[in-house]
């Protein structure tokens, strides 16, 4: 597991925003583990989550020219991404979009930089890729491409057929989807943690009964 996975999934753990225990997902469910990104909610978490967003961008090699969140969560990772991309000497232009659009200023959806050439969508998680699809319409609208979606956990988790959300995105749009994490990184964690085992077997059973292949 790369530096920067390993210490998100601990960071995420030690910020509780990655529990272990018994959760419902929308799917109904019963998983031995729950991630809410939304949990990061001070300056130092949002920090430190952009770090590793900046890491993982860097790390994937996916050309980009504009960082783009969408709203509400996708604001703020935009946002804190680029200002962590730029530290690290990589100043890139973001964007992010509104729910509803602005009738009076400068009017529309978009706020901060035009959607121009290639676009890097930055979110939390992708469930059924309905996000993923508004942002694609709406870059494609601004007669720019998506470049990838970049997301903090990939759950490696079936949906309806035999494909996760992450795999069903990127074979609808032809597009690299780039996680911080996945499962496989999180039972890496498990395998290496002391007094795991039983986190681990329980992680372990529900990716064998709900995993991707």
């Amino acid at each position: 597991m790369s530096d920067f996975r390993r210490e998100f999934i601990e960071f995420a753990v030690a910020q509780n925003v990655l529990l272990f225990g018994e959760f419902i997902t929308k799917a109904g469910r019963t998983s031995p583990y729950f991630f809410n990104a939304g949990l990061f909610s001070d300056g130092a978490s949002v920090g430190e989550l952009a770090r590793c967003y900046a890491q993982a961008t860097l790390a994937s090699k996916v050309e980009f020219d504009v960082l783009f969140g969408p709203a509400y969560k996708g604001i703020v990772l935009a946002a804190a991404t680029a200002v962590k991309l730029a530290e690290a000497g990589h100043n890139v232009p973001f964007a992010f979009n509104r729910k509803e659009a602005k009738d009076h200023g400068e009017g529309g959806v978009l706020v901060g930089a035009p959607l121009k050439g290639r676009v890097l969508i930055i979110d939390d998680v992708i469930s059924a890729g309905t996000s993923v699809r508004e942002s694609v319409n709406l870059i494609r609208a601004q007669g720019a491409e998506p470049a990838g979606v970049l997301i903090a956990l990939d759950r490696m988790e079936r949906g309806t057929g035999a494909l996760s959300a992450v795999q069903e995105v990127e074979q609808q749009f032809g597009i690299p989807v780039i996680p911080i994490a996945t499962l496989n990184d999180l039972v890496g964690y498990l395998e290496n943690g002391e007094d795991m085992a039983d986190k681990l077997a329980r992680v372990r059973d529900y990716r064998a009964q709900y995993g991707i292949a």
